[in-house]
């Protein structure tokens, strides 16, 4: 960069383009309506509510660093497609930037490059006043580092509004962040609307109309998300995290049982200092997982899944698999038969390690890649080759260094690896939380250096217990 500079005057600028690629026209009506010439943050998205920090007003009058008005931007790209969806493989995202004498240019690799180059452009321009602003001479060539940078959000433990999850979108985009992890449904809710099984939501979400995500809900943020490069990986985890499921299909969980050989007993145990919630939840506390030896849990996951893999077209789906409730397992009569007769012994690692290589199965069937929470890893089962492991634990404050062995583990087995551990920004520590994320550097563990290659990236994760429409934007950002 150069103390030269161009002005720009937010009146009379154009962004030029040959390309006929819905992606580019939108980005284009995009930043020329509510990015590029912006004061007042909430002309970004009603969510963001305050104003910018507007720089010194400038003399140019008699500046001989001042090369003139710049009146348009080019925006081209070295290849013609037009991706109906972003995917791992092909979100190619480098891209280059030229301001001169001549003019200004951004050239993205792709179409995904482009728009993070007219990203990056947005940002260069800085406001001196009166509807005008500066954008100084310069050269940048830039691509990521990693190709799955990613943000977990939670709209299971509290419903999350679609402007809520639009305006999140917005900020990843303006951030380069190129992943929505969307863990949709979890213990507390189903809000994800089935068409194949219109009870999990009309039963298990909080209130079935108001706080569903219908597949008009879902077609609008895949669609807002593929415009902004990024891509939609959803998540339902099981065999935990399953009880709002069980609130439509009575067969799949399992029962649990105390040490009298009752039912309702291990999360009777656990609450019965309580009366009063003990008696709320009492549908509840009797179920834990998915019960994998129950013949009409897989024919259930066979066509529950085919239709998350029909709506959402990213190439993976998070098949969760983590905290799973062995205890409840353990005290099932039906269950410990079932572990003596496959001669599992009495570790309920290989039960669930069972029951994911029959999901995995299941969703490899729907021609799908899947993502599983480390314990899958940890607890030895025989994974798929292309399974990728996504490390957790230890999480937030308490990482430490600690998931450097974890990641050492996963990629010195030969599996991709994705980061969470050091980055849980739902966990609020008295001072600056940003300044321990930003010294995180993910491939600071040992291994070798095509092993390291193993590594797709990271995710920042937002859990919901905590967090709502009202302060999901304020905190992750």
């Amino acid at each position: 960069m150069t103390e030269d500079y161009h002005l720009v005057h937010s009146d009379s600028f154009h962004i030029i383009t040959e390309s006929s690629c819905d992606i580019i026209t939108t980005a284009i009506k995009r930043y020329t309506t509510s990015r590029l010439f912006v004061e007042d943050c909430s002309k970004l998205n009603p969510a963001f509510k305050g104003k910018f920090f507007i720089p010194h007003r400038l003399d140019h009058s008699a500046d001989p660093k001042n090369r003139g008005l710049l009146q348009n931007v080019t925006l081209k790209t070295l290849t013609a497609d037009c991706p109906r969806w972003p995917q791992m493989d092909s979100l190619v995202e480098k891209y280059s930037i030229v301001v001169d004498e001549h003019g200004a240019t951004i050239t993205g690799q792709t179409v995904w490059g482009a728009i993070r180059g007219l990203e990056t452009f947005s940002q260069l321009l800085v406001h001196t006043g009166r509807g005008e602003w500066a954008l100084n001479f310069v050269k940048v060539d830039d691509f990521p580092r990693f190709g799955h940078r990613g943000l977990l959000i939670d709209s299971a433990r509290h419903f999350l509004p679609m402007d809520s999850i639009i305006a999140t979108l917005d900020a990843m985009e303006m951030n380069k962040m190129n992943v929505l992890h969307w863990h949709i449904v979890d213990d507390q809710s189903f809000p994800f609307e089935s068409k194949s099984y219109p009870d999990l939501a009309k039963k298990g979400a909080f209130e079935p109309i108001s706080h569903v995500y219908t597949e008009a809900d879902v077609t609008k943020v895949l669609e807002e998300a593929r415009n902004r490069g990024i891509r939609v990986l959803s998540e339902f985890d099981t065999p935990g995290h399953t009880l709002s499921w069980g609130k439509s299909q009575k067969d799949i969980l399992t029962e649990c049982y105390g040490q009298d050989g009752k039912p309702n007993g291990v999360w009777g145990e656990l609450l019965k200092f309580n009366f009063v919630c003990t008696m709320l939840i009492l549908s509840l506390i009797s179920l834990g997982p998915i019960n994998p030896t129950h013949d009409a849990v897989y024919p259930f996951l066979q066509k529950l899944f085919a239709e998350i893999a029909q709506r959402f077209p990213d190439q993976y789906l998070h098949l969760g698999g983590d905290e799973v409730n062995f205890d409840c397992w353990a005290s099932n009569p039906e269950i410990k038969q079932f572990m003596t007769a496959h001669r599992m012994g009495t570790d309920y690692g290989h039960l669930e390690t069972y029951y994911i290589q029959k999901l995995m199965d299941i969703v490899a069937g729907l021609n799908k890649s899947y993502i599983v929470w480390q314990e899958v890893f940890d607890n030895n089962g025989t994974l798929k080759e292309d399974t990728v492991v996504h490390v957790w634990l230890p999480w937030g404050a308490n990482a430490g260094d600690s998931w450097k062995a974890e990641m050492e583990k996963v990629v010195g087995r030969g599996f991709h690896a994705i980061l969470s551990s050091p980055w849980y920004v739902d966990i609020i520590s008295y001072g600056h939380d940003w300044t321990r994320y930003y010294e995180v550097e993910p491939m600071a563990f040992n291994a070798t250096e095509e092993a390291k290659k193993l590594v797709l990236g990271g995710e920042a994760c937002l859990w919901g217990e905590y967090i709502n429409g009202a302060n999901v934007i304020g905190r992750a950002w």
